[in-house]
């Protein structure tokens, strides 16, 4: 096999970072007909496919996910080469790895992660996230130096991780026009057979939110529901159900996506906790992290 086209290989990185051609099109700054062309030499020269379809978007082989770690870790390189060239010293930025559990409002994630992007030793910040039991053996194992999650870390299991309350939010309920004035009217006795877009049950919302509901004696109407919060909201967006977020985040929901609110509850609280392997935090980015979090973002 003849030596690896890099420029190739940077498309490919693209691509498989941003889960399709479109997307990464519009990075490159390249038509998707150039992009998925040249995905097809770079499959050609290594002799197997690196994607398989997975509905409108694209999901790696198992050959593409070994290629994408190589890929990561050579353009990972060069940057570091880049910035040594440049003077930089790679050693003066730290890398903190963060695991959030799917089920965390990636809006909120946003808020709680970015005092790390402002600190004045610069810090590189690696996001993963998957489900809350595959995040915390990935703590346990050093992966990760902290987790977001919407449930404390359970001290039944065998594990040595420490939680972190970082604050509480009430909820608001959101509605596309014109359903929104609809369901404000009355609210929350509006919600009785209304059409919801609700979390998953192994989030700690949803059992919130099913209490309240039988404590107000309202029965909505669930059409659908949703591990990922962003999805939830892209439904919502698209009039299909009214769906909740944290108030703490009202505004930025509202600066995003096409909907109105149509009432907030006070008693229905979500928690979110910072996990991590240490009992007291000395980490200066998780500290920010957890400062600027009961400050600014939540009151606790």
């Amino acid at each position: 096999m003849k030596n690896i086209n890099l420029k190739h290989l940077r498309y490919f990185w693209t691509v498989a970072a941003n889960g399709s051609i479109a997307s990464a099109s519009e990075i490159l700054h390249l038509t998707p007909q150039t992009i998925s062309g040249q995905l097809s030499e770079l499959e050609y020269q290594i002799g197997t496919k690196l994607f398989q379809k997975a509905g409108r978007n694209l999901a790696l082989t198992e050959a593409g996910r070994m290629v994408f770690n190589y890929a990561d870790e050579i353009f990972r390189l060069s940057t570091e080469l880049q910035n040594v060239l440049d003077g930089r010293d790679p050693a003066a930025q730290s890398t903190l790895n963060v695991g959030v559990a799917m089920v965390v409002p990636k809006l909120l994630a946003y808020r709680v992660l970015a005092p790390v992007l402002n600190l004045d030793q610069p810090v590189r910040l690696v996001c993963n996230e998957a489900p809350f039991v595959d995040l915390l053996a990935d703590l346990s194992v050093h992966k990760l130096d902290l987790i977001l999650a919407d449930s404390p870390f359970s001290p039944g299991l065998n594990i040595r991780a420490y939680n972190h309350l970082l604050g509480e939010s009430g909820i608001t309920f959101f509605a596309r026009e014109p359903d929104d004035r609809l369901y404000r009217n009355d609210f929350p006795n509006s919600l009785d057979g209304a059409p919801m877009l609700m979390p998953t049950t192994n989030c700690a919302l949803r059992r919130s939110l099913e209490l309240w509901f039988e404590r107000i004696d309202v029965r909505p109407t669930v059409v659908a529901e949703f591990e990922d919060r962003a999805l939830m909201k892209a439904f919502g967006e698209a009039a299909t159900g009214i769906f909740t977020s944290p108030t703490a985040v009202e505004d930025d929901v509202l600066n995003k996506y096409a909907v109105t609110v149509i009432g907030r509850s006070d008693e229905v609280k979500e928690r979110f906790y910072a996990i991590s392997a240490e009992r007291k935090i000395k980490h200066p980015a998780i500290s920010a992290i957890t400062e600027a979090a009961r400050l600014d973002l939540f009151s606790i």
